[in-house]
């Protein structure tokens, strides 16, 4: 029994994880997959009718598709390359001591907690065509006003500015908690030589955090290919839609209108697992950039 016992108990203790990923996580993946190949409707679920590779042969044909491609591209770019080095500029001001920076990391944490219809409410009213604050400003100093909802850019920019809002903080705790485990000692010798504060980040900071950039990269290109809740929220009425003429609706967007909206889950089944199969390019993209970089050094 003692025997068993070492052997089994640990096996016992990590199984509520797999458990739970199993039902949760892995059937529905493989359920998606088998709908995907198949004719389904929302309305009547237990009438399927093989597909094939139909479904994807439609996805990859219809122009709303690689609009909705291009629109995540786009709004995940304006939002990612902003966000981080935002994200590393806080880490690098409070790696140094500052008075409360606690109270700082706090601040800059609230965002990340904030819920996404508060933060997406509070921005919707700050674009808003006649009484917003961005218009205002913009009037102020001179500038047409601009239909943030309907414009092409314009509705890209205020969604992406919502995911900036929310992520910069939650990556720059993770820079400052790699800044942090940077040795002092590399400080010193650049200090020792001369280096200045902007001399030291460049070429001590940044490149310790190289790993850490990396890996903040694709979460964040995972998080905008996965981009739901902002854009559907900002767009109210029309947020399924992506806007009145498809001009932010990303893959997710797209997938729910198709799946719920529509009722065709067969395709909607399509887009999600070829959402999955962008995240698996970028994740292998990741593994050959780590292990090119690992040699690097």
């Amino acid at each position: 029994m003692y025997r068993w016992d070492m052997k089994a108990s640990p096996y016992v203790f990590i199984s509520p994880f797999f458990l739970i990923f199993g039902a949760f996580s892995l059937v529905p993946l493989l359920y998606t997959a088998w709908y995907s190949l198949h004719h389904v409707q929302l309305s009547s679920l237990d009438q399927q009718t093989w597909a094939g590779l139909d479904n994807y042969a439609n996805l990859f044909s219809s122009e709303f598709f690689w609009n909705a491609l291009e629109n995540t591209f786009t709004i995940g770019l304006i939002s990612t390359v902003p966000q981080l080095m935002a994200a590393i500029w806080l880490a690098h001001m409070l790696n140094y001591r500052l008075r409360g920076s606690t109270v700082w990391r706090v601040v800059m944490l609230t965002p990340y907690a904030t819920s996404v219809a508060a933060a997406t409410l509070v921005f919707t009213l700050l674009y808003a065509p006649e009484s917003g604050m961005f218009n205002w400003i913009l009037d102020s100093i001179g500038l047409h006003p601009v239909n943030w909802r309907e414009s092409d850019w314009g509705s890209q920019l205020a969604v992406s500015s919502i995911v900036v809002w929310r992520w910069t903080g939650y990556n720059a705790l993770i820079y400052l908690a790699a800044m942090q485990a940077i040795p002092a000692d590399l400080y010193e010798s650049a200090a020792i030589d001369g280096a200045n504060r902007w001399q030291q980040f460049r070429n001590v900071t940044v490149p310790m955090l190289r790993p850490t950039i990396l890996f903040t990269i694709v979460v964040s290109t995972i998080g905008a290919t996965q981009l739901f809740g902002e854009p559907l929220l900002f767009g109210g009425v029309s947020g399924t839609k992506g806007g009145s003429e498809h001009q932010y609706q990303t893959l997710g967007l797209y997938m729910y209108d198709q799946g719920w909206i529509i009722g065709n889950l067969g395709k909607a089944s399509a887009i999600a697992w070829s959402m999955f199969l962008i995240l698996l390019i970028v994740a292998a993209v990741n593994m050959l950039l780590t292990r090119r970089l690992r040699k690097s050094q």
